[in-house]
C-alpha cells in the first residue's frame, strides 16, 4: 500500500490514462458488433456526473472512476473515427474500367508506379458499390502521370485482403481506415482521359494536393540526383517513399534489424530536430549580443519545431511521421516552458493526442512498436539520471578524455539498441512471428553513419535544395546510404532470423501488462512487470501452446497447404508470396513440398470461353485418375494435373482434392471427404457429405484452418458475424443488392 501512495504521490497513475483510453478502443475494435452509441455516451455521462462528485479526498473511488471513464471514452472515440471514415470496400474481385482523379503516386523503381486514384466512375460493368478510392498499379509506362490527372483503363480490382490465417492481421481493418477500398492492377497502360474537368475542391484538398506535388517532387529529384537503391533508400528518409527501393535491399535491411530507418518514425524526427536545434544554437551562441540578450534555447527549439513540422507535411502524411512528429513537437514544446523534455509525461501526452484522434492505430504494429520503444528508453534514462554519481580521476586526464567521449557515444548507441531491440521484441513475436538475432551489432555499426553523415547532409541537402545548390550534400549522404546498405547485406548473410511462430492468444496482451508495469512504475513494484513477462513467457515455452493446423486454405480457396511436422506442402508450384510467407512465418515451418505434376494425363478445357461439361464417362475417368493419383503419389502430398485438380491422401486416410473448374466437382464429392474450390457456387454442401469449401463460402469466412481430433474435424475460421464495418462488405450479395447474414462456418465440425 505504502509503495501504492508513493506511485500516486509522484503522478505515476497520470501514465496510465493512454492504456486505458487505448484499451478501450482496442475493445471496440476487437468485439464482434459494434456497441450501441447511446449506451456508450450515456455511460460516459454517468461516469463524468460520477467523477466530479466524488471529489479529491476519495482517491482509490476517483481513479477507479478515472480509469473507467478513459475506457470507455475510447471505445467511444472508435465509434466515432469508425462513423468519420466511411470507407466503402469493394465486396469482390471484378474487372471494370475505371475512370478516376490521381491524388498520390509511388514509383517502385522497374518501371511501375502505384497510384492512389479518387473514383469518379466505372464502366463495363458498372459496379454497384464503388469504392471512393483504390490503389492501383501501373506497369510498363514511359513517363508516370502527374498529380491532379484524371485517368483511365481497364483495370483488375480485388478488395483489401483479409487475415492470412486466423488471428493474423486483417489487411482490410487497416485498408479501411486509410480510405483505401480496393487494391488492383491496369491492364496496360491506362489513358489520360480527353476532358480534365477542373476540381473545385476545399482550401484544404488544395493545400493537400500542392503538398503532395512538393512530395513527389523532392523524390524525383533525390532519385535523379542519386540514381538506384542509394537515391531509393535516400528519397524514403525524406518523403517515405519506399516501393522505390529493390526487394533485395528491402529484405537486407529486415533481415539485418535496420528496416526501422527507411520509415519515418521517431529516429528520423529525434535526428532532424536535434541536428537542427544544436545546430542553430551553436551558430546563435557564435555572436555574444544575441546569446546574451536572447533566450537561444528557445529560439533554437522553435527552429527544430519548424523543421519537424516541414518534415511532417512532406512525408505523406505517413502514420509513424504522424506520431513522431506528435511526440517530437510536444517535446519542444516543453522547452518553452521550461520543463523536461524527455519525460514519461510527454509520452503519455502524445499518446493520449494520438489516441483521441486515431484510435484505430492501437491495433497496428507501427504504435505499439514505437510507443514500446520509446517507453523504455525514457524509463531507462529516468533510471541512469538518478544513478549515484561517482567521481572518476582517471577520466579527468586530458589525455583519456577522448577515449572516455567515444566509448560514452558507443556506449549510449549499444545501450539504445539492446533496450529498444529488447522492449520491441514482444510485439515483433506478435506481429511478424520472428525476431532478428544480429540487430544489436548491425545497429552499432550502422548508427552512427546514420547520425554524423547522412541524416546532417540529409538535411543541408534539403535546406539547398530551392537553390539548386544540393547536389554535393546528397552525395555525402549517399555514401553513408551506401555504407548502410552494405553493412545490412554483410549481417543479412549471418543468417539469425528466429521464427518464433503464433504464440497463444493469452500471451501477447499478459506480456504488454507486464511490459506497462515495468516502465510505468518507479518504486519496486514495478519489477512485478518483470514477473509477469518472465512466468508467461516460460509457460509459453514449457507447456505446449494451440496444435498446429493439418490444413491452412487461403480465403479465395486458390491455395491450400498440408502440414506435416516440419514440412508443408501446398497445391501450388510457386504459391503466393504474399500468403505463403505469412503461413511460414506464423507455423514456422520453412520446407516446402511443391505438388507432383501429372504427365500421363491432360485436363480436358472448355471451347469459345464457353463452361466446360463432363460427359458420364468422362466424369468416371475423372474419379479413376484421382483414385490413381492418391494411390501411386506418397501420402501428405499434393498430386497436380495442371488447370483441373489436386489430389492427396492425407496421414489420417482422408482424402483431399482442390478443384479449380467446377465441372470436377461431382468426380471430386465422390472421391474425396474434402474439397476446396475457388469457384464461388451457389451451394457449400457435397451429395456425397464430403466437406466443401467453395470461393463463396470462404468469401465470407476467411482463410481457415483445419485440425483432426477425436471428436472429428475442427474448422477454425478467420471471421464469425460479418458486422464490422471493415468486413461488412463481405455479406454483400452484387446479384440481390443485398447483404446476407453468413457469418457461421459453411460446413459441420463432425466432418462426417
Amino acid at each position: 500500500m505504502r509503495m501504492a501512495a508513493e506511485e500516486a504521490g509522484h503522478g505515476r497513475l497520470i501514465l496510465f490514462s493512454p492504456v486505458f483510453l487505448g484499451a478501450g478502443a482496442a475493445t471496440w475494435f476487437l468485439a464482434a458488433s459494434d456497441f450501441s452509441a447511446v449506451s456508450l455516451a450515456l455511460c460516459l455521462a454517468v461516469l463524468l456526473t460520477a467523477v466530479a462528485l466524488c471529489g479529491y479526498a476519495r482517491t482509490k473511488l476517483r481513479a477507479t472512476l478515472l480509469a473507467l471513464l478513459l475506457f470507455a471514452g475510447g471505445m467511444l472515440s472508435a465509434q466515432i473515427e469508425t462513423w468519420r471514415t466511411k470507407t466503402l470496400i469493394l465486396d469482390s474481385a471484378v474487372t471494370t474500367t475505371v475512370t478516376g482523379r490521381i491524388e498520390r503516386r509511388e514509383g517502385d523503381g522497374q518501371g511501375r508506379w502505384r497510384y492512389i486514384l479518387d473514383v469518379t466512375g466505372t464502366d463495363a460493368p458498372a459496379i454497384k458499390r464503388p469504392p471512393e478510392r483504390i490503389s492501383v498499379l501501373v506497369r510498363g509506362a514511359t513517363q508516370p502521370f502527374e498529380l491532379g490527372d484524371v485517368i483511365e483503363g481497364r483495370a483488375r480490382l480485388t478488395p483489401p485482403a483479409g487475415p492470412a490465417l486466423p488471428r493474423l492481421n486483417d489487411f482490410a481493418f487497416s485498408a479501411y481506415f486509410d480510405g483505401i477500398g480496393a487494391n488492383g492492377f491496369f491492364y496496360g497502360a491506362p489513358k489520360r482521359a480527353a476532358e480534365q474537368p477542373e476540381r473545385a475542391g476545399s482550401v484544404h484538398e488544395t493545400a493537400l494536393e500542392w503538398l503532395y506535388r512538393l512530395r513527389s517532387g523532392i523524390g524525383d529529384r533525390i532519385r535523379t540526383t542519386l540514381p538506384g537503391d542509394t537515391g531509393a533508400f535516400a528519397a524514403s528518409l525524406v518523403t517515405d517513399e519506399r516501393r522505390a527501393i529493390s526487394d533485395e535491399t528491402t529484405e537486407a535491411l529486415r533481415q539485418s534489424g535496420l528496416a526501422h530507418i527507411i520509415a519515418i518514425s521517431g529516429l528520423n524526427m529525434a535526428l532532424s530536430a536535434g541536428i537542427f536545434f544544436v545546430g542553430l544554437r551553436v551558430i546563435l551562441s557564435l555572436f555574444p549580443g544575441i546569446a546574451h540578450a536572447w533566450p537561444t534555447k528557445k529560439i533554437a527549439a522553435a527552429g527544430a519545431l519548424a523543421a519537424v513540422t516541414a518534415y511532417y507535411l512532406i512525408s505523406g502524411f505517413a502514420v509513424s511521421a504522424e506520431r513522431a512528429f506528435i511526440m517530437m513537437a510536444i517535446m519542444l514544446v516543453a522547452v518553452f516552458f521550461d520543463r523536461p523534455s524527455i519525460s514519461l509525461r510527454n509520452v503519455a501526452l502524445s499518446a493520449l493526442v494520438i489516441l483521441a484522434v486515431s484510435p484505430s492505430e492501437v491495433l497496428g504494429p507501427s504504435f505499439q512498436m514505437s510507443f514500446a520503444a520509446t517507453l523504455a528508453l525514457v524509463a531507462g534514462y529516468d533510471l541512469w539520471k538518478g544513478r549515484p554519481m561517482r567521481e572518476n580521476a582517471f577520466a579527468k586526464l586530458p589525455i583519456m578524455k577522448p577515449f572516455f567521449v567515444v566509448g560514452g557515444f558507443f556506449g549510449g548507441v549499444f545501450l539504445t539498441s539492446l533496450i529498444g531491440g529488447f522492449s520491441t521484441a514482444l510485439f515483433s513475436i506478435e506481429h511478424f512471428h520472428r525476431l532478428t538475432a544480429y540487430g544489436l551489432p548491425a545497429n552499432l555499426a550502422a548508427m552512427p553513419v546514420i547520425t554524423f553523415v547522412v541524416m546532417p547532409f540529409g538535411m543541408i541537402a534539403m535546406l539547398l535544395m530551392p537553390f539548386g545548390l544540393d547536389g554535393w550534400a546528397w552525395q555525402v549522404a549517399g555514401f553513408g546510404l551506401d555504407l548502410v546498405i552494405v553493412i545490412a547485406k554483410t549481417v543479412s548473410t549471418w543468417g539469425g532470423n528466429i521464427d518464433v511462430g503464433r504464440l497463444p492468444g493469452w500471451y501477447f496482451p499478459t506480456a504488454v501488462l507486464g511490459f506497462l508495469l515495468l516502465t510505468l512504475l518507479r518504486t519496486r513494484l514495478r519489477h512485478m512487470g518483470t514477473a509477469i513477462v518472465a512466468v508467461s513467457t516460460i509457460a509459453v515455452v514449457l507447456f505446449p501452446s494451440e496444435a498446429i493446423p493439418d490444413i491452412t486454405i487461403s480465403e479465395d480457396g486458390s491455395l491450400v497447404a498440408i502440414i506435416d511436422g516440419e514440412v508443408m506442402a501446398s497445391n501450388r508450384e510457386k504459391p503466393p508470396a504474399f500468403i505463403f510467407q505469412q503461413w511460414q512465418r506464423a507455423l514456422a515451418i520453412e520446407e516446402h513440398q511443391k505438388p507432383v505434376m501429372l504427365q500421363a494425363a491432360s485436363a480436358l478445357t472448355a471451347a469459345d470461353g464457353k463452361r466446360l461439361r463432363l460427359s458420364p464417362d468422362q466424369q468416371n475417368e475423372a474419379r479413376e485418375t484421382m483414385r490413381q493419383a492418391v494411390a501411386i503419389n506418397p501420402a501428405s502430398r499434393f498430386s497436380c494435373l495442371k488447370g483441373a485438380w489436386c489430389t492427396t491422401l492425407l496421414g489420417n486416410g482422408k482424402r483431399l482434392i482442390v478443384i479449380d473448374d467446377a465441372a470436377y466437382l461431382g468426380p471430386a464429392c465422390d472421391t474425396a471427404d474434402i474439397v476446396v474450390t475457388p469457384v464461388r457456387l451457389h451451394f457449400d454442401r457435397c451429395r456425397s457429405g464430403a466437406l466443401l469449401f467453395t470461393g463463396e463460402t470462404l468469401r465470407k469466412t476467411g482463410s481457415v484452418e483445419l485440425r483432426f481430433t477425436a471428436k472429428g474435424i475442427d474448422v477454425v475460421t478467420s471471421f464469425g458475424p460479418l458486422q464490422r464495418p471493415w468486413i461488412r462488405h463481405r455479406a454483400y450479395d452484387w446479384r440481390s443488392d443485398t447483404f446476407t447474414d453468413a457469418g457461421q462456418s459453411p460446413v459441420s465440425d463432425s466432418g462426417e
